[in-house]
């Protein structure tokens, strides 16, 4: 069905809906008034018949009155002829107490005549109101009334009856006082009528549906009329049944249904006048967006009125001119957008530089969102901070942190310390939970809206802002990464800076103060949970790489440098040594007897002493020192502008740290040992200086490694220093001072030639 006739339909079940629901109700109503009407009727009829027979039986009981007052019998005669002639009585009866008739006058009706005060049957002159009612043996009946005639005494002396009879005449006359039809019964049952104003047509009807009611009920025949029953009963002795037609109003119908049709007509007209009116501009505005959907933005829809439809239709007209706008501001967007993804794109391809990529980023995330600047940072595992850059150069925040917070700064501005005025800066450092970068990394749910009513209040370190939007990434296992640059490095505390408590995302991207001033949506977001998406794959492809170039030249066991990178930093570091005029110690290391722990304990437990021995060399050596692993159990370790002493220094440091502390291994089960067992480990070191030993990277570390082949030829537990001539190599016994072969000695043992720096324990 079409919207037309829906709403014609619609319109016609309102509108006739009531109409005939009211006429319903008025054809109700009507019959209901032409019952009560009719009933109506009955009740005054009924009352009327009453105030008829009372008046008759009053009559018949003053005319016996007023002749059983008279003394002679004469004057009883004369009376009674009077009473007689004026209709007032049919028959006047004088009798003795025993039941004598003295004097009768008229022709007597025949018996038994109803009394007026029971409705009981009197039969002849020694009736009276008690005796039991009998079947009358013609079809007329007569009522009577008695009065007493007493002596002075008080004796009953005679009785004198009134009597009047029931004929056609009286119940014709009923039945016009009373305006309804009258039928008067012989007896109480109503089985036989004794005269009746009904038509014959219905006589039976009404006296059928009489007999089955008592005094006062009222009941519809199977003719349509309504029947009451009268009587016997005291003040009313006759059974009477009284019947009036239902009431007639087929006028009143005929007007109701002109009315309900012609309302009918006129609701089909307006419904369907109305459907037009309505769904003409619709199909107009269903047309019009056909074509917008084929791409015309042109299209436009005639208004022709003030009403909802001509505002639906001006809203519409309006929406496709800000659409069309809307779609060429977007076209030249998208090809903004467009040239900035295949920056980034080029950016992540060719380059591992995570600084480079992060610009790119914010910039095509500035450049998508219209913000005013920007922020793009990654967590500092070591520092604790998040560390990254800004889209727009600032002053950085003082170093401290007290001064900066007790300098009162409007919400949203970047307090400067007193007196400070740094060069500007894009790089940032946010402390974790601090500001609105800060707490996004902490909670790792991303963030928008004002800062003057959403909060928060921003850090000295960030940029200042009226609106923003801030979303967190991650990198997968990031957490990690501290433990594994720790294990790779060659500094003594390198994995101690970690974070005990990581936050929960590693970076986070923000923007800005929208172009314009305008707050940033849900559109916004979701652009900036994409760059950030990129972001975080940078970060993790950076992360990657980095790791590949670790694991390629670190030992997997120790976490030390491999072979590999040994020989690349004893060149630079031997290039550097010549650039500044420094010296280079280079420390050749070899476990004594250790294929005697792996054939007693097993190789899980030599992996075991070689995981702790590379641990000890690192706590004992500086930042900028380098600890390798050669191969097996042989390990070098080049210390940066270091001579003979020191690297003497170092080597009776390591020679002791190993040598104190037994290690803890677990045997294998096959070695018959339970439990974990301690092992005294010993170390033999070879000392050689660059460029007092050798000239190269090679020669040096040859020389180092002849070195440790005379500390294990005089005895192990023990370091030996490069000889320039034969006799200048020394041998320090464990535990003793070695014996300066110009005759003195060096505290602690080692070698030492000519004048010595000082002691360098710088990181130690």
């Amino acid at each position: 069905m079409t919207l037309r006739g829906r709403l014609t339909t619609a319109f016609l079940l309102v509108v006739l809906g009531p109409v005939l629901l009211g006429a319903f109700f008025v054809g109700a109503t009507v019959a209901a008034v032409g019952q009560s009407r009719s009933l109506e009727r009955l009740e005054l009829a009924a009352a009327s018949v009453r105030t008829s027979i009372n008046a008759m039986c009053a009559q018949l009981e003053a005319a016996a009155g007023s002749i059983a007052v008279l003394p002679e019998p004469g004057q009883v005669t004369d009376a009674a002829n009077q009473v007689v002639a004026r209709g007032i009585a049919s028959t006047v009866r004088v009798s003795r107490a025993d039941g004598t008739v003295v004097a009768q006058i008229g022709d007597p009706p025949p018996s038994p005549w109803i009394g007026c005060l029971s409705g009981t049957a009197a039969g002849g002159a020694a009736a009276t109101d008690s005796a039991p009612t009998g079947r009358p043996t013609t079809d007329a009946l007569a009522v009577v009334a008695h009065v007493e005639v007493r002596d002075p005494a008080g004796s009953l002396v005679g009785q004198v009856a009134a009597a009047q009879l029931l004929d056609a005449t009286f119940v014709t006359r009923l039945a016009a006082a009373s305006g309804v039809g009258v039928t008067l019964f012989a007896d109480t049952d109503a089985t036989t009528v004794v005269y009746s104003t009904e038509p014959a047509t219905v006589r039976t009807s009404v006296a059928a549906t009489a007999a089955a009611l008592t005094d006062g009920d009222t009941a519809t025949d199977d003719t349509g009329r309504h029947v009451r029953r009268l009587g016997p009963a005291d003040g009313q002795p006759l059974p009477l049944a009284l019947s009036t037609p239902r009431e007639q109003l087929s006028g009143l119908y005929t007007i109701l249904v002109a009315t309900v049709v012609l309302a009918g007509l006129l609701a089909v007209v307006a419904a369907w006048w109305l459907a037009r009116s309505t769904t003409q501009p619709l199909a107009e505005l269903a047309h019009a967006a056909s074509r917008v959907v084929d791409g015309d933005l042109t299209a436009r829809v005639p208004v022709r009125g003030t009403d909802e439809v001509s505002e639906l239709a001006t809203i519409f007209n309006r929406m496709t001119r800000e659409a069309h706008s809307y779609v060429q501001a977007l076209t030249a967007s998208r090809d903004q957008l467009r040239g900035q993804l295949t920056i980034l794109g080029d950016t992540l391809s060719s380059t591992h530089d995570l600084q480079r990529i992060l610009r790119v980023i914010l910039q095509t995330a500035l450049a998508a969102t219209g913000g005013r600047d920007g922020a793009v940072l990654v967590l500092d595992p070591a520092a604790g901070v998040l560390v990254g850059q800004s889209s727009q150069p600032r002053p950085p925040a003082g170093s401290d942190p007290a001064a900066i917070s007790a300098t009162p700064t409007p919400a949203g501005a970047v307090p400067v310390p007193p007196g400070a005025a740094p060069a500007p800066s894009d790089t940032l450092q946010v402390p974790l939970g601090s500001g609105l970068l800060g707490s996004v990394a902490v909670s790792g749910k991303p963030r928008r809206g004002r800062i003057e009513r959403d909060g928060p209040v921003l850090s000295a370190y960030e940029p200042a802002c009226r609106t923003y939007v801030a979303v967190p990434f991650s990198v997968p296992n990031w957490s990690d990464d501290g433990a594994t640059a720790g294990a790779g490095s060659a500094g003594p505390r390198g994995s101690a800076r970690r974070q005990s408590t990581s936050p929960a995302a590693f970076g986070v991207l923000a923007v800005y103060d929208r172009l314009g001033g305008d707050e940033f949506d849900d559109a916004d977001l979701m652009t900036l949970r994409t760059f950030a998406g990129h972001a975080a794959v940078a970060v993790n492809n950076v992360r990657m790489h980095k790791e590949a170039e670790r694991l390629s030249v670190t030992d997997p066991l120790t976490g030390l440098w491999n072979y590999r990178h040994l020989r690349e930093s004893i060149n630079r570091e031997i290039e550097r040594a010549n650039r500044f005029g420094r010296m280079l110690a280079v420390l050749v290391l070899d476990l004594d007897r250790f294929k005697e722990i792996n054939d007693t304990y097993g190789h899980g437990a030599g992996d075991t002493v070689l995981v702790e021995f590379a641990r000890r060399v690192r706590m004992e050596i500086r930042e900028v020192d380098l600890a390798f692993r050669q191969g097996g159990e042989e390990f070098v370790v080049l210390l940066p502008e270091t001579d003979v002493r020191g690297g003497v220094i170092v080597a009776e440091r390591l020679c002791e740290v190993i040598r104190a502390s037994p290690f803890r291994v677990e045997p294998h089960t096959g070695s018959g040992r339970r439990g974990p067992a301690t092992v005294s480990v010993t170390v033999s070191i070879g000392i050689a200086v660059y460029p007092d030993h050798a000239d190269g990277g090679d020669a040096v570390l040859d020389v180092a490694d002849d070195a440790l082949y005379a500390a294990k030829a005089a005895g192990r537990d023990t370091f030996q220093v490069a000889n320039r001539a034969p006799q200048r190599t020394a041998r320090v016994p464990a535990g003793g001072a070695a014996a300066d072969p110009e005759g003195g000695q060096t505290p602690g043992g080692g070698a030492s030639f000519g004048p010595q720096p000082p002691r360098q324990t710088r990181g130690r």
